[in-house]
C-alpha cells in the first residue's frame, strides 16, 4: 500500500501533543485589533485543543506528524 500524502496546508495550521491531540491557533487575531481588549487578545495567543470529532477529520491530513 503507497504511502498517505499529507495535506501541507493542514501540516502548517495544526500540530500534535506529547499525547497525541490536536493543537491549534486561534483565530481573530489578525486585524481589527482596536476594538479587542488587551485581555481578549493575550488570550488568543494561546494554543487550543481541537475537540474529537474535529480532530478525527484532521489527523487523516496529517498522519505522518
Amino acid at each position: 500500500m503507497p504511502k498517505m500524502k499529507t495535506h501541507r496546508g493542514a501540516a502548517k495550521r495544526f500540530g500534535k501533543t506529547g499525547t497525541g491531540k490536536i493543537k491549534r491557533n486561534k483565530a481573530f487575531k489578525s486585524h481589527i485589533l482596536e476594538k479587542k481588549s488587551t485581555k481578549r487578545k493575550r488570550k488568543l495567543r494561546k494554543s487550543a485543543i481541537m475537540f474529537k470529532g474535529d480532530a478525527k477529520r484532521i489527523q487523516q491530513l496529517i498522519p505522518y506528524k
